[in-house]
Parts: structure tokens; sequence; C-alpha cells
């Protein structure tokens, strides 16, 4: 029997205030949220799936079912760390049965159409997608770095990361090939992740100024 909310813990009225608001599409408080969970679902992750790079990969994938899902969540049926870790064994268990479904083929690339996937090429210290609007605690900042993208860089960063769509069917929805898709995507998040550090350092300077 779920314990009731009356008795929860401090955190966990927090956590599920932060998913009723990314619930409602506010992505301030998915950013939060994120900051708040993301160590624990990791090691969530990789008690199953014990190849770091590969949590990683996992652990947004997660993050973006709880962002599409954060208004399903029910306080009377669980509390939310214990919503949080099923989403994040099952993405964990999907992935260890899509390995051994499929072939371990590594493609070779060919031409500047075809370039490795995003996570491939960014170091695996490199901040992800989530990591970036966590960063962007101003929602001005993530507005006016989106808005020195190309409008393909744009649209396919929108579609992977907010929509929740993943590469092939970005591709599909845009009418381009794959390895387009996954270059706009790649320079892209480059592209954010230096604009936010650099508003961030300018952040961190006005306020010691």
């Amino acid at each position: 029997m779920p314990t009731p909310k009356s008795d929860w813990s401090e955190r966990s009225l927090e956590l599920s205030a932060l998913l009723g608001r990314a619930g409602l599409g506010d992505r301030a408080a998915f950013a939060t949220l994120y900051q708040r969970t993301s160590s624990h679902l990791l090691g969530v992750v990789m008690r199953i799936n014990r190849d770091r790079a590969q949590a990683e990969d996992i652990l947004q994938e997660v993050y973006v079912n709880v962002w599409r899902a954060a208004h399903s969540f029910d306080a009377a049926q669980s509390q939310p760390l214990t919503w949080l870790t099923s989403i994040a064994r099952n993405r964990a268990i999907d992935s260890l049965r899509r390995a051994q479904a499929q072939p371990q083929l590594k493609p070779n690339v060919s031409s500047d159409d075809e370039e490795p996937d995003v996570y491939d090429t960014v170091a695996s210290d490199a901040p992800g997608p989530l990591d970036l609007l966590s960063r962007a605690s101003d929602a001005r900042a993530l507005a006016d770095c989106m808005s020195t993208l190309s409008a393909q860089q744009r649209q396919s960063v929108a579609l992977a990361f907010f929509d929740g769509l993943s590469h092939a069917e970005v591709a599909d929805h845009m009418r381009q090939p794959l390895g387009t898709v996954k270059s706009w995507v790649r320079r892209a998040l480059l592209a954010l992740k230096s604009c936010l550090e650099s508003a961030a350092r300018h952040d961190a300077g006005a306020a010691n100024g």
C-alpha cells in the first residue's frame, strides 16, 4: 500500500511538486527535477547496464520519458522517486533487450552526410541536453541561444529533446537523411553548450561586478 502523502519526506514532497509543474510544461521545474534525481537514476541504470556511456544515453531517454509522462504521475499510487526509478529500470532493461536483438555493428563514416551520433562525438564528461536545460535557469538564456542556431538545427533539437523523438523519427519528420539530422543535432548541441556557458560566465561576472 502506498505511503500516505502526509508521511512523505520533505524531499518526496519537493519532487512531487516538481513533477506536477513539469507535467504542466514548466521546463525550469523539470531542470530542477533532473538536478535532484539524475545521480540516483544513473545509479539505477548502471546496476543493470554497467557500460557508463550507454547508461548515460539511457538516462537521457529516461528523462525524455519523464518529461512526456510527468502529467500522469499519481501521488496516490506511488512516491515520486519510486515512480522515477521504475521508469529508469524499465528503460535500462529494454536497452539490454534491444542490444541482444540487434547486431553490434559500427557504421563506416564515408561522407559529411553520415556523421557519428552526437554522443559518440561529444566527450563523455560534456553536458547532455538536459544538463544544458538545467544550466539555463533563465528561460531567456536558452531562447537567446536557440535563436543563434539555423532553422534546421532549431527544429531538429526541438523534435529530438523537447518532443522526445529519436533521430530516425526526426529524420522521417523532416524528410531528411538520418546522417544529416545527426549532424544538425550534434552541431546544435555543441553551439548551445558554448552559448550557455558564455551566458553563465556573463551572469556570474555581472553578479560579482
